[in-house]
């Protein structure tokens, strides 16, 4: 290692996470974080396209614009979406990777340079890399919130206006990427004062001493305090999109025991020792150098700050531990472990023993019952393990084993012998490997779930089947009925550039992404806007439940999202009654209306449900007063009925009448915590109408 100089094991380090990255990054096959990926590549779509940002065609509300500015390039170099994503990918595990360099200089701080190769070896092997498969601003947040660590640090050390100038500058443009740093704004207010305990440091002298730091805070303050007295402005404004965190009413009892939760995983994330070392070095911090008390005072900071406005944030708005808002400062206390280590391994008793018991059992606070859900698999990876360890010893073995494992992290901790100690951020290494399986390729992992939301949103071969159709030059308006998954319309818009504006007949895709109600005239058809305009848009992505007067064009027969050449202005052929509100489940009976029809066939897609039913179901099919197909559904199977239809004499409607034998109500049937109290038949997930050639 000494004939090989460190920038050069730094350029192999991230050249080695960029790599294993990107490779790992081509098994993510789809979005699935939503809304946000879609946010992000919209954002950077209308860079690329318009110059500015824009969401779904319309002004950006007030997202954070860094990240779609770094990605916008590759929107503008590739034409198929497909391959744009590919390479946004890519880019995403060279920037993410690129926290190594941060990480070995702020560890080259307190440590040796073989030490603080190490710390840039951990910053890149964290279970949160995976987030370089993702559209997602964690990306560029991570290695500048790094930066801005070391720039604090440096701070610190020495408040130079220059550095301070410096520092408030990179909060700034980390404030452009995320919202979440407006939390490192305190922090940096606070690591001043916190220094000045490690070094018994009088108040007024560190006041003095950081002058720089404080006058510049004070002229931001009032910037702020200018923006709160302006007309019609609040701080809450400075949020952009996100104001709504700055308006909202926290319940303190729910933010307490979310702040204990998240301390709790953060513990589990870092895996105890480097929680446990940290403990120590901040205990003993007024017999520790310079260099290592201004960087305890910047890491202690940025904790204390960042874990309650994470915590309040999830207790408010999100009901899950936001792990991925709070793993950016697991490389702080691993830095912190690696200069323990290197300071002899220093273990008060007493202090160590309460170090390693309070870093252990605060992973026992975390309700896995509670956690160990979808939500993880977004934002808290670390459970993704215990989650499929679940799948395997069931859930009453979790706890213990939990307790288990932080009890053993915590004993080597204090047992392992001090001149073995190096084995210990080794082995927190070796355990970030092990997670990498459950988090990647698990049951529970990123590629599986991937997978699941492009199955639930395009089930053809061409993820970008409607821009193959229509060329970049077009656009095609979609219309959710609420019938299919939001994945369809998600996924067809983040694949395809023509994908135009969303409607929407009931209630809009979750997210509040910009889209319109329309309104269906039940006697015509007619289609229109909220102020009573026509819809004229030429082309239209719609569900099996809505067909158009127009031709169809292409279609995604899995789900019968059919691409249509609309004659304007639109107006529904077909009619649907029956079914429930944005649901594929019917009750006894469902209807269906053609307008404008000519004699043809019609085939519906059955399904039912082996929780409701456990003997087959009967649908039968009646059109023009006469039985014309039926239908026996298995509980656990499909079933397609395909059925002649003719217009009703006297007019140029088609009708079939479905009827569904035996019905089932769940809270009946299932009963328990299922309060469902609808009369259910079966699934209508797809019609489809083909006149005689």
């Amino acid at each position: 290692m000494q004939r090989i100089p460190p920038w050069a094991w730094l350029v192999g380090i991230v050249a080695g996470s960029a790599a294993l990255r990107a490779a790992l990054g081509r098994g993510i096959v789809a979005p699935f974080i939503m809304v946000d990926e879609i946010i992000w590549s919209a954002v950077a779509r209308g860079i690329a396209d318009a110059g500015e940002p824009l969401l779904r065609g319309e002004p950006d509300p007030g997202y954070s614009i860094v990240y779609p500015l770094l990605i916008a390039p590759v929107y503008a170099f590739f034409e198929s979406l497909p391959d744009a994503y590919a390479a946004v990918k890519a880019l995403n595990a060279v920037v993410m990777s690129l926290a190594a360099v941060p990480a070995y200089f702020l560890a080259r701080r307190v440590v040796s340079d073989a030490l603080a190769l190490l710390a840039a070896v951990l910053a890149v092997a964290l279970p949160s890399l995976a987030y370089t498969g993702t559209v997602m601003t964690e990306n560029v947040f991570y290695p500048l919130f790094l930066v801005v660590v070391l720039v604090l640090v440096l701070v610190l050390e020495r408040p130079t206006p220059g550095r301070v100038v410096l520092l408030l500058a990179l909060v700034g443009l980390a404030f452009a990427t995320r919202v979440q740093a407006v939390a490192v704004v305190p922090a940096v207010a606070v690591a001043p004062f916190l220094l000045a305990v490690f070094e018994r440091r009088g108040v007024g002298a560190t006041v003095s001493r950081f002058r720089w730091l404080f006058g510049a805070l004070a002229v931001l303050s009032l910037l702020a305090l200018g923006v709160q007295l302006a007309p019609e402005r609040s701080l809450s404004d400075l949020l952009g999109a996100y104001s709504p965190v700055g308006e909202a009413a926290y319940d303190v009892g729910e933010a307490v025991r979310y702040l204990l939760w998240h301390a709790a995983e953060l513990a589990l994330y870092v895996l105890v020792i480097p929680l446990a070392a940290t403990i120590v070095l901040v205990g003993r911090a007024r017999t520790l150098d310079a260099r290592l008390q201004a960087f305890l005072a910047a890491t202690v900071a940025l904790t204390v700050c960042l874990v309650p406005v994470v915590a309040l944030f999830a207790a408010r708005f999100s009901d899950r531990i936001e792990e991925r808002n709070l793993f950016y400062v697991a490389p702080l206390l691993c830095i912190a472990l690696l200069a323990w280590v290197e300071r002899g391994a220093p273990r008060p008793r007493v202090l160590a023993t309460a170090a390693a018991a309070v870093s252990a059992l605060l992973v026992v606070a975390i309700p896995f019952d509670r956690f160990l859900t979808t939500s993880a698999i977004t934002d808290t990876l670390m459970l993704l393990p215990l989650w499929s360890l679940q799948d395997r010893v069931g859930e009453s073995w979790i706890m213990p084993a939990a307790l288990a494992l932080a009890a053993a992290l915590a004993a080597a901790f204090l047992f392992v012998p001090r001149r073995l100690a190096i084995v210990l951020p080794l082995l927190v290494l070796g355990l970030w490997a092990v997670a990498v399986r459950p988090v990647w390729w698990g049951t529970h992992g990123f590629e599986r779930f991937s997978r699941g939301a492009l199955f639930q949103g395009i089930r053809t071969a061409d993820r970008d089947w409607v821009d193959r159709t229509l060329g970049r030059d077009e656009q095609a308006a979609f219309l959710w009925t609420g019938r299919t998954d939001r994945l369809t319309v998600n996924e067809t818009e983040f694949f395809n550039r023509s994908v135009g504006p969303v409607y929407y007949v009931t209630d809009p895709t979750p997210g509040g992404l910009p889209e319109t109600r329309v309104r269906i005239d039940g006697r015509t058809g007619k289609v229109t806007l909220p102020g009573g305009a026509p819809v004229r848009d030429r082309f239209l992505l719609a569900d099996s439940s809505f067909e158009p007067d127009g031709s169809a064009l292409a279609r995604d027969r899995g789900w019968g999202v059919t691409l249509w050449r609309v004659n304007p202005p639109l107006v529904s052929a077909v009619r649907i009654d029956g079914l429930y509100p944005n649901d594929t489940w019917s009750g006894r009976t469902v209807t269906y209306v053609r307008r404008r029809c000519v004699p043809g066939r019609l085939t519906v897609s059955l399904s039912s449900d082996p929780s409701l039913f456990s003997k087959p179901q009967t649908v039968v099919a009646r059109s023009n007063g006469a039985v014309v197909g039926r239908v026996r559904i298995r509980p656990e199977g499909r079933a397609v009925l395909s059925v002649p239809v003719s217009p009703i004499p006297g007019t140029s409607d088609c009708r079939v009448v479905y009827t569904v034998a035996p019905t089932a109500v769940p809270a009946e049937v299932i009963g328990g915590d299922n309060s469902d109290p609808r009369e259910l038949g079966a699934h209508f997930n797809r019609f489809v109408y083909k006149p005689e050639s």
